[in-house]
């Protein structure tokens, strides 16, 4: 026996789940699949448990695309106000951090986001199924017909909402670009994004003693992005804000810049200090601004020379300076999808409407959230992606 749905949506994360609520609000009789046991695990772990959500100041800026005019129309048609005012409506406490990032706070937690968008699906109209496997699916002309587990399901449109390869321990698989490739649809180069870098052998030696250290930096990738926030050394190599931020732009073999003192006027202390304790040393003058150990690494790297600051000429004291804010280091490579939280890449926008989200040439079919080709930063960029590519879906699917 065959089964009827107007609407199946394959992934029952941000995307999937938002898609399905708003579907479900216009009567659409949806059902939700996924091979998971459970709705949105990448949401329960986001934010260390309280969920950055999404972000104060949203715009196309903060989203990497190769069409990047792609996300405006979805972004102005669910805004992250919109989003806010959801959370606001159901009562779940929060608060800002840095640049505007938005996390649950209190007894709110990322659970209560999940509860949130169950309860905003709790509709007669809307199913739930739990570890189903899709193992084919056919375009007829009056939908698409999927075999799942051991039966077989008919819609009229599908929607694909399986996000991308990061963090495979909660279930993520290529599902979504297969699909895609099955209906002749191109895919932008997958890659790990918000990730921690890896350093070479010797770089990771010298460094891996200042594991737990973090410094406020800028760094700068070849292609000249810049992002200034926090950097921490592990036992690996760098993470933090900072390096997860400028990995999305960052290519293997390209080195990148770090400004160790962005907001230490360096000339300043050296002068200040040369005149008032000439015999004092570069290093203990530098600690006075940077971790110590940090200081004595970069002197065994001999990236910098310890020696009494009298004994330092004025070009030398210049390229102390220049060391601090230029610090170019060669990553050997990131974390991989283990650790992203995004995945770069994805189903190509070239084929998807950027008002509906529906393929351009296979009515029915819809690919929103991570699957499709736009990343974006670190703070909740991602979230609102989510919320507002499964918003415009429902309104169409």
């Amino acid at each position: 026996m065959t089964e009827k749905f107007d609407v199946v949506i394959i992934g029952a994360g941000a995307a999937g789940l938002m898609c399905a609520a708003e579907a479900g609000k216009r009567g659409r009789n949806v059902l939700v699949l996924d091979h998971a046991k459970k709705p949105g695990r990448k949401i329960l772990i986001a934010g260390g448990g309280r969920c950055n959500f999404t972000n104060y100041d949203v715009s196309a800026s903060n989203f990497l695309c190769q069409n990047p005019h792609f996300v405006k129309s979805a972004l102005s048609q669910y805004t992250n106000w919109d989003f806010i005012a959801m959370v606001s409506k159901h009562g779940i406490e929060f608060e800002e951090r840095d640049h505007g990032q938005l996390f649950c706070v209190g007894d709110y937690t990322s659970k209560d986001i999940v509860k949130m968008l169950l309860a905003e699906c709790d509709l007669p109209t809307v199913t739930q199924r739990y570890q189903q496997d899709v193992h084919h699916i056919e375009k007829t002309q009056s939908g698409f017909v999927l075999d799942v587990n051991t039966h077989s399901i008919e819609c009229d449109s599908l929607v694909i909402a399986t996000g991308g390869l990061s963090m495979p321990k909660l279930g993520a698989t290529p599902f979504g670009y297969k699909v895609a490739e099955q209906f002749g649809l191109n895919i932008e180069p997958t890659t790990a994004g918000l990730v921690p870098f890896t350093l070479h052998k010797e770089d990771k030696e010298a460094f891996a003693e200042l594991s737990g250290i973090a410094v406020d930096a800028e760094i700068t990738a070849q292609d000249g992005t810049v992002f200034k926030e926090a950097l921490l050394f592990t036992h690996r190599g760098l993470s933090g804000p900072s390096v997860l931020q400028i990995s999305s732009y960052w290519r293997a073999g390209q080195a990148v810049t770090i400004n160790l003192v962005p907001d230490v006027d360096v000339d300043a202390l050296l002068a200040s200090n040369l005149e008032k304790h000439p015999n004092q040393s570069l290093k203990n003058t530098l600690a006075k601004v940077l971790p110590k150990r940090l200081v004595e690494v970069l002197i065994e790297r001999k990236v910098l020379t310890d020696k009494p600051l009298k004994q330092f000429t004025s070009k030398q004291l210049i390229e102390v300076t220049e060391k601090l804010e230029n610090w170019r280091i060669m990553p050997n490579g990131t974390e991989g999808y283990r650790t992203a939280e995004v995945t770069l890449g994805g189903v190509s926008t070239e084929h998807i409407s950027s008002k509906t989200m529906q393929c351009k040439d296979i009515a029915g079919l819809y690919f929103i959230g991570e699957v499709v080709d736009v990343t974006g930063w670190l703070g909740g960029y991602n979230f609102q992606w989510c919320w507002s590519s499964g918003f415009v879906a429902g309104q169409w699917v």
